[in-house]
């Protein structure tokens, strides 16, 4: 069959779901006992549906009784973060850990460095507004897509800027601190027990670069990073995880306002995302997602150069840190010694 005739099947992404948890779960046990010699998992719970099958997932593999769930909340979470992460670690039996980490935003200023960045654009920006970072649509328009603010005041108006280059590396940088901050607490209790940190990002976020290097990028194990997000609510519902859960939105739940992925980050849902990228990453031509989806060959290729532009852009956050000088003929010596 030509490229020109291939087709992307219905069923592309489907799972067989208890042949993939067994398959995760023996690699987890290989990893963690025996690659790394450590005891049982840390999992950072978000409410959200990836960090949930991860600690699952470690429950199939070391027992609920080596799986230890940190509740970290902040100023800016969304009000069910919370209740829906104890749900999560209820509903599995493991320890919960609550760690509020908002204290330790306010001691970094992480909230203030965000709001003058803000203020660069919308200069009455100050206690009481909250904001999040959006992106404009691919869909239908060509060029490079800007970031921009929008913030609402105490009382509700709704202000909308486009953030210089400037304004948005400063507004990066500060919520960076929070992805990061977790991470440290995620080690700091890993530490504590001799257990691995389990990452939580799925394909597309892994692929796409979406994570903070040095923070939720950071992880000894990364169980789902190779399950299409589509693939992740499959493994949820044979796992047993609780509706709630399940049905929750995709959210950064890192801005004051309520924001999906879609606006912030990526070019469509999660689950049409997922099938442009399975297309693009089996090289199947545009015509096999216009028949389908919804989206004309246009917009496909918008989105193709969309993926490949992320995936360059990002190549960094992949990246060990680079020894000046290589270090790997010592290291052969070593082990011949």
């Amino acid at each position: 069959m030509s490229p020109s005739d291939a087709t992307l099947s219905p069923d592309a992404l489907r799972l067989d779901a208890a042949s993939a948890v067994e398959e995760i779960a023996e690699r987890l046990r290989d990893v963690v006992y025996r690659e790394l010699g450590k005891r049982g998992a840390v999992i950072g719970l978000s409410g959200g549906i990836d960090s949930s099958v991860t600690a699952a997932l470690c429950c199939r593999a070391f027992g609920p009784d080596r799986v230890v769930g940190l509740l970290m909340p902040e100023a800016d979470s969304a009000e069910d973060t919370l209740t829906l992460s104890r749900l999560a670690g209820s509903s599995l039996g493991i320890e919960l850990v609550l760690e509020d980490i908002t204290p330790i935003l306010e001691a970094l200023d992480c909230y203030g460095r965000r709001d003058r960045a803000i203020r660069e654009v919308i200069h009455d920006y100050g206690p009481g507004w909250r904001s999040k970072i959006v992106l404009p649509s691919i869909l239908g328009r060509d060029g490079f897509s800007v970031y921009s603010v929008v913030a609402e005041s105490p009382s509700c108006d709704r202000v909308e800027a486009r953030l210089t280059a400037e304004a948005y590396r400063g507004i990066v940088a500060a919520t960076n601190f929070k992805q990061r901050t977790r991470k440290m607490l995620e080690y700091h209790h890993a530490d504590r027990r001799d257990y691995a940190v389990a990452g939580t990002p799925n394909r597309l976020e892994y692929d796409q670069g979406f994570f903070v290097k040095l923070g939720d990028g950071a992880a000894d194990v990364k169980p789902i990073a190779h399950l299409y997000k589509t693939q992740v609510f499959q493994l949820a519902a044979f796992l047993g995880l609780p509706e709630e859960i399940r049905s929750r939105p995709p959210t950064t739940d890192t801005y004051s306002l309520p924001q999906s992925q879609e606006e912030f980050y990526f070019a469509l849902p999660y689950d049409l995302m997922d099938l442009c990228l399975y297309a693009r990453d089996h090289d199947l031509p545009a015509a096999a997602l216009v028949e389908a989806t919804e989206l004309d060959e246009t917009d496909v290729l918008r989105v193709y150069r969309d993926i490949d532009r992320k995936r360059a852009a990002t190549r960094y956050l992949h990246r060990p840190p680079v020894l000046v000088v290589d270090l790997t003929l010592g290291q052969e010596n070593d082990n011949q010694a």
